[in-house]
């Protein structure tokens, strides 16, 4: 694939090309950071080519560059891969002032005109040639001459034009499209996530994600006790969180819940409901855990949003396991979630806990405990038969698989074989990870 050439460079002085700017993957130590390179490379690999764009990429040091001929494109979809900082389309020249001078006029053409204000940041990797506040200004005169009437601002330019003196050539950029930042997909191991139809389990997912994690979903189907809309919703959010990871197969493993809401309903235990609930689910998901390769569960709990995540009955539905439970959600209040979810698109008017009928859960109790106590809880459990309701949910699963923002296909599998079919599923996609989920990034 290429990732290794450490120059920038491409056939002819003035090619096109994407600036890829990372940021704490430069933190890392020499030989993890080799690492995270390489697994960023490839999945910039996978991404363009899922959408059909044939490019090469070479990795001076800090950087990323992909020569492609359509920037634009390039730039957008680059931005969409988890490690990357931003994407810059970018002219690359010779070290000659004119050169530089050049792609600076052609790249600010389109967007300075009179009133405009620009500002021109310049770096350099050598001690040789001009400074970067001489380059600055030099180019900042050339290009002021060159379209009378824009003016120069340094706190606040509607244009920045950014340039990038290294060893081996110069690069131009006007254009950053941001990123996602974070650590590349693949590099941190493996999760298993509660999903729903509703607005936090999705973004919770995407964190982890944008933390390097490989993620698998779970969904607890509630059958007749949710809404009608409640399935579709949720396997709208795994297709939708599968455009974050093109070229990589993402996978829902669905179970039925409706063997524990009918024992609930028996035990008349209504006030817990939604505890034994909660504890059911992640019960569920620590019996699945080692059958995903994931090393951890996630859920979308943000502290004291409803009454199941009050810090009492967090502590009574983590007692329920004895797997690491990461809820990266814990701190936020619902506007930020919902700012953060339209920004990644998985919101949607009507869904989850602000949504119709369709999507809501009819299990929930007009007063459901906000303290529970976890003998209560337990004596609760041990009148439904928890561990029978947990063997008749797991009798077999439905595995459906999503890509590209598009769902493939879907299976189902026995408990016993659902880690063979998921490692079948990515290895037919020609994914491995490259680093081990015990395996330190230091």
């Amino acid at each position: 694939m290429g990732g290794d050439d450490p120059g920038i460079t491409g056939e002819e002085p003035g090619d096109r090309a994407v600036v890829v700017r990372y940021g704490e993957i430069f933190l890392k130590s020499e030989p993890v950071r080799r690492q995270f390179i390489g697994r960023l490379t490839r999945n910039l690999y996978h991404a363009l080519d899922a959408a059909g764009v044939s490019v090469r990429i070479t990795t001076p040091r800090g950087r990323v560059i992909i020569w492609g001929r359509d920037t634009t494109l390039i730039a957008g979809i680059a931005a969409e891969v988890f490690g990357v900082v931003d994407a810059a389309p970018c002219l690359v020249t010779s070290h000659q002032i004119d050169a530089i001078k050049s792609a600076a006029v052609v790249l600010t053409a389109p967007l300075l005109g009179p009133g405009t204000s620009f500002a021109v940041r310049a770096r350099r990797e050598t001690t040789e040639g001009p400074s970067s506040q001489d380059l600055a200004a030099t180019l900042g005169s050339y290009i002021q001459a060159t379209y009378p009437g824009c003016r120069v601002d340094l706190t606040r330019p509607e244009v920045v034009v950014t340039v990038e003196s290294r060893k081996t050539g110069v690069l131009v950029s006007v254009d950053k499209v941001k990123g996602p930042g974070g650590l590349p997909l693949g590099t941190q191991g493996g999760l298993l996530a509660l999903l729903s139809a509703g607005i936090d389990s999705p973004v919770a997912s995407w964190m982890m994600m944008r933390r390097g994690c490989r993620m698998t979903h779970l969904f607890i189907d509630g059958g007749r006790f949710a809404g009608t809309g409640v399935m579709d919703g949720a396997l709208e959010n795994h297709r939708r969180l599968s455009a974050w990871c093109r070229g990589v197969p993402l996978h829902i493993v669905v179970v039925s819940g409706v063997p524990f809401y009918e024992a609930a309903e028996r035990s008349r235990s209504t006030r817990l409901t939604c505890v034994l609930c909660k504890r059911f689910m992640v019960r569920v998901a620590s019996v699945l855990l080692p059958h995903t390769g994931a090393a951890a569960l996630v859920t979308g709990e943000s502290l004291g949003q409803v009454a199941s995540q009050t810090l009492g009955n967090i502590r009574v539905i983590s007692m329920a396991t004895t797997v690491p439970v990461l809820r990266p959600l814990i701190g936020t209040d619902k506007r930020e979630i919902v700012d953060l979810a339209r920004s990644i698109g998985t919101f949607r008017h009507g869904k989850g806990d602000e949504g119709p009928q369709t999507l809501c859960c009819h299990a929930v109790p007009r007063y459901p405990a906000t303290d529970a106590k976890v003998h209560e809880v337990e004596a609760a459990e041990a009148r439904s038969g928890i561990d029978a309701v947990i063997a008749a949910t797991l009798r077999s699963v439905l595995v459906v698989t999503a890509q590209d923002g598009v769902v493939l296909f879907s299976s189902t599998v026995p408990v016993s074989a659902l880690l063979s079919h998921l490692a079948c599923l990515s290895e037919r996609e020609g994914f491995t990870q490259v680093l081990s989920p015990d395996k330190e990034a230091r």
